[in-house]
């Protein structure tokens, strides 16, 4: 069964899709519905999708699909990674966390030695890893400089000490970019570092539960904890201690693009399920559909999706020309994701009583979209970072 999912009587096509892509999207599309959408409902319930799925997404090639063949990657780029996140959240897939996976992987691609990047890509790539990135803190949300995990070195480990909190595939995780302080007499985000950590009978370490939140019910966020837990020194990611803030940095507007891209896809699966529903519901003799208040919203939702549309297939052809830049990805994360927030409200008024019922799509969507404005750096981190490019 292939049910492509996108935006109803739309001629246009995104200027970076070509005839190569148009068959990984079919592939990607039947994998997606045959694979993921069944278990949907089951994956909301227990709060995870399991690691199964992401061993056959891994077997597909569907995973690090832009990372370079040589360490086990597909050899793409950032548009076929944009293939796999549209078709996954047209249709409200969002317990698969692959971007945050493939954030993951290209912290050890960008910033790696070539031992790290040997070691880990290839398994990330297959699925055998599931990764997650263990940043945010009880105590430092989008403020880094707040981060009081410790990682002392002792001989040829770290022995790290602290917890971690909302953390992305934190259940599944197998494999964590640790973000940890190295150097305590260091002020601010100076003294951070990035340790790679396989989480598999470490002793110390312990996932607590996965978190009771508004939506994104299959995503499998979590708390861990370390208790003394020893790394091996050659984990530290680069090789070298405190440039922890620096690779976290440079590697945001990438994160910010798929972030954005989320939001796009998610306004346009929620508006072909809202033309489908409006076009089959009656009320008062008519169709849904014929009534004027709903064809004017209809043309209000459509127009901001494709204006959104445009400016994330930009943002996509910036990521793949290495040229992305900070503010733009900004603009991108806090705009779109606004957008997507009012666009699938609308969409959930069309719907009528039947728009607050979690067995519509649209229901799910409206939940799961609202942490897109907070994670990834809050909107109002955007607008901060938006306004120093604006003020010089």
């Amino acid at each position: 069964m292939n049910a492509r999912v996108s935006p109803p009587n739309s001629a246009y096509v995104s200027p970076w899709m070509d005839s190569d892509l148009e068959l990984f999207r079919d592939a990607v599309s039947r994998f997606v519905e045959g694979e993921m959408v069944p278990h949907d409902e089951h994956w909301r319930k227990q709060n995870h999708v399991g690691h199964e799925i992401w061993r056959k997404a891994g077997e597909m090639g569907f995973l690090c699909t832009d990372i370079p063949a040589e360490y086990g990657g597909a050899g793409g780029d950032f548009r076929h990674e944009a293939v796999v996140y549209e078709e996954c959240l047209r249709r409200g897939i969002t317990g698969f966390g692959q971007g945050v996976h493939s954030i993951a992987a290209h912290y050890v691609l960008n910033h790696g030695t070539e031992e790290q990047k040997q070691k880990f890509l290839p398994r990330l790539a297959s699925g055998q890893l599931v990764g997650a990135i263990a940043m945010t803190e009880p105590g430092a949300g989008s403020d880094l400089q707040g981060v009081r995990t410790k990682a002392e070195l002792d001989g040829d480990h770290y022995v790290v000490n602290g917890s971690k909190i909302f953390i992305t595939n934190g259940y599944l995780a197998e494999f964590l970019i640790l973000v940890a302080r190295t150097n305590p007499t260091l002020p601010g985000a100076k003294g951070l570092s990035i340790l790679l950590v396989e989480t598999k009978d470490l002793k110390g370490y312990r996932c607590g539960r996965i978190l009771d939140k508004m939506g994104m019910k299959a995503q499998d966020t979590a708390e861990l904890f370390f208790e003394d837990v020893r790394i091996p020194a050659e984990n530290l990611l680069g090789g070298t201690e405190g440039r922890g803030f620096i690779q976290l940095m440079s590697d945001l507007p990438y994160e910010r693009a798929i972030v954005a891209l989320g939001g796009v896809a998610a306004m346009e699966g929620a508006l072909a399920e809202t033309v489908k529903y409006v076009k089959e519901r009656k009320a008062f003799g008519k169709t849904v559909a014929e009534f004027q208040n709903t064809k004017y919203k209809l043309a209000e939702v459509a127009t901001i999706t494709r204006i959104a549309r445009t400016f994330i297939d930009r943002c996509i052809q910036d990521v793949v020309d290495g040229k992305l830049d900070t503010a733009t990805a900004s603009m991108a994360k806090y705009w779109i994701t606004d957008m997507q927030q009012q666009v699938i409200d609308e969409c959930v008024q069309l719907h009528g009583g039947y728009g607050y019922m979690n067995e519509y799509l649209v229901t799910r969507m409206f939940a799961d979209a609202r942490v897109q404005r907070i994670y990834g750096g809050t909107n109002e981190i955007m607008k901060e970072l938006i306004s120093r490019s604006v003020l010089g």
